[in-house]
């Protein structure tokens, strides 16, 4: 099927414009030019606060930023940026992050992991475990409100999607923290670039297979490292007992098809799985929110089973 209307004059504006492909840039102008499209995407709603917080990894501080949408919120979303593990910062995804957060009224917790190639596989997860764990333990420091306890979510789009999914194993693995729900944004579950999506020439949109050649490089340089677990959750034998998932893919989408297998997978394991996938989209679009249509769409469907989980998960005690 053929790109929408939408999408179809985003890439042709992002041409018009001269914009490159990210695996043609180093890692420092490939992050200039994704915060350029902070002006496409625009501002966010107001919330009711704005926090962030110096949290040691044991390896480095990272900063994490708390977007509080009301005084009573009902749940605590750590969100994982996309951006191959290369590009992304706080800022580039707080517009989002308010709009996840007054939408669910839940805390979207903002992570900001140390970014490849300059800090190279394991540091990303690292810092997004050390951060899923910090949350799910200081709430009442997030909250403002003693004894505070909501139900935890993981969240991630693309990159941040895949260190979604390898925390929620984790999180399984180690007996906790509790994570009521996992939200996989068109994640990277495999490191095989040569699936029916990659090849598809109709995908190669604002991510291209050679844009992926270049973030795996960046992230895990050493071949031998990406079958690891805590690279490619699709490659996990044992997929029981992790949290429900929420899983959306792009149609024109080099990560489609493992997207839908990884969600295939999980079914199998018998987790619960909200699966849709979203037709004649490229790979961003959730996060091109004022551009693209289909944005909002998605979010829809998204915090409607963010509010079906809140609501299963009735443990809050402020």
């Amino acid at each position: 099927m053929a790109l929408d209307q939408a999408s179809n004059q985003f890439l042709k504006q992002l041409a018009d414009n001269g914009a490159p492909a990210f695996h043609s840039l180093t890692p420092t102008a490939a992050r200039e030019f994704f915060s350029s499209l902070r002006e496409i995407i625009g501002d966010g709603p107001v919330i009711e606060r704005c926090e962030e917080f110096s949290v040691p990894t044991g390896e480095s501080d990272i900063m994490l930023r708390a977007l509080v949408p009301s005084e009573s919120p009902e749940g605590i979303i750590v969100y994982l940026h996309g951006g191959g593990w290369v590009v992304g910062d706080l800022d580039d995804f707080d517009t989002l992050g308010r709009f996840i957060a007054t939408e669910s009224n839940c805390i979207v917790v903002l992570v900001d992991y140390r970014l490849a190639p300059e800090h190279p596989f394991p540091a990303a997860i690292n810092d997004a475990w050390a951060a899923l764990q910090w949350v799910a333990s200081n709430q009442h420091r997030i909250v403002k409100k003693k004894g505070a306890v909501l139900p935890l979510i993981v969240a991630g789009d693309s990159a941040g999607g895949n260190l979604a999914a390898v925390c929620a194993r984790r999180a399984r693995d180690s007996n906790g923290p509790a994570v009521a729900q996992q939200i996989l944004i068109y994640p990277v579950t495999q490191p095989d670039l040569d699936t029916p999506s990659y090849r598809d020439p109709s995908n190669q949109g604002l991510l291209s297979k050679a844009d992926m050649t270049w973030f795996w490089k960046c992230y895990v340089p050493n071949l031998e490292q990406r079958d690891d677990p805590d690279v490619a959750p699709l490659l996990v034998k044992d997929l029981a007992g992790l949290p429900p998932a929420i899983v959306i893919t792009a149609e024109h989408d080099v990560l489609n098809d493992e997207g839908a297998l990884y969600a295939i997978r999980l079914e199998e394991a018998g987790v619960p799985v909200f699966f849709r996938q979203f037709k004649n989209q490229i790979h961003g679009f959730f996060t091109i929110l004022n551009a693209l249509p289909a944005s909002k769409t998605a979010r829809r469907f998204v915090i409607e089973h963010i509010r079906k989980a809140i609501l299963a998960n009735h443990c809050t005690t402020i």
